[in-house]
């Protein structure tokens, strides 16, 4: 096995033509500052270590999400958007930090060809993001004014997207994803969830709150990816004749037969004691955060 982190990597892939990087750390419960160590040092050797053993194309995974998620953004993003995702401590930080370091290997090693996929929320067996555990709460949190729209990117698509990008298909920075999106009404129905709807600021405020304090894993920036559409246009695959063999409904019910047995509300996951909690339940455990925060603060006094 080789540490992608190894400052002696080069040595390791002297003979290899194509590496495609998929050593990454982006557990929700991770700590933060550790993942991002760990992300980077990955990313940044594996770019220079590459460079300098003269391999021909590295291919890396981030995510559709450092297009950003907001109430204006059209519905697809072009592919070649602004990458718009505000910077944080969350994997969206670590996204957007493994690009910077991909423009900037991309100057400093002209004669390596990098690519980067794009996918949107990744669903199958193992995965575990702000998106999955969204569905895993008894309701669909919403915000007044604004209708989510979905898009799913199936892990085997995913791998045939790898695929294209290993053989030289595409290059530069790649969106992958199922064909289309899915309006929120169209989820509610497959998934059976009802929607609870909360206005921007007390969604967004409370979420903030309660990760400052350690209860919630993400930050509340995580929260638009959940709210605010970030669908992008799949082109340049379409183009190099790549097909999803998955559909955003299809990897949605998958979704939700992987959920089974798991609970959580605002991206915490629950224990099993927990677990009991109806809709109605989950709707007092929202709006009644503000005791939370009182009560963590009292306890900071002590």
């Amino acid at each position: 096995m080789i540490d992608v982190r190894d400052p002696l990597l080069a040595n390791r892939i002297s003979d290899i033509d194509v590496l495609v990087h998929l050593a990454a750390d982006y557990a929700l419960d991770a700590d933060p500052a550790e993942r991002r160590f760990y992300n980077l040092r990955a990313a940044q050797t594996v770019l220079t270590a590459s460079a300098a053993a003269r391999v021909r194309r590295v291919v890396l995974v981030t995510s559709a999400m450092v297009y950003g998620a907001d109430p204006e953004n059209p519905v697809p993003l072009p592919e070649d958007a602004e990458v718009a995702a505000e910077p944080d401590t969350g994997v969206v930080g670590d996204y957007l930090e493994i690009e910077a370091l991909v423009r900037r290997s991309s100057r400093s090693h002209p004669g390596l060809d990098v690519t980067v996929l794009r996918p949107a929320a990744i669903v199958g067996p193992g995965i575990d993001t702000v998106v999955t555990r969204h569905f895993e709460a008894p309701r669909l949190l919403t915000v007044k004014g604004c209708n989510p729209r979905w898009q799913f990117c199936h892990i085997d698509d995913l791998v045939s997207a790898l695929e294209c990008a290993a053989l030289g298909l595409v290059t530069g920075a790649v969106a992958v994803g199922s064909d289309g999106w899915l309006e929120q009404d169209r989820v509610e129905e497959i998934s059976g969830l009802r929607r609870f709807e909360l206005p921007a600021a007390l969604t967004f405020g409370t979420a903030q709150r309660l990760h400052r304090l350690g209860i919630t894993p993400a930050p509340a920036t995580d929260l638009r990816y959940v709210v605010y559409p970030w669908v992008a246009d799949c082109a340049a695959l379409r183009h190099a004749g790549w097909k999803p063999a998955w559909s955003n409904e299809a990897a949605l019910e998958l979704l939700l037969e992987l959920r089974a047995g798991k609970h959580a509300v605002v991206g915490r996951r629950l224990s099993g004691k927990d677990a009991t909690i109806t809709a109605a339940g989950a709707t007092v455990a929202v709006i009644g955060t503000a005791a939370i925060v009182r009560r963590a603060r009292r306890k900071r006094r002590l």
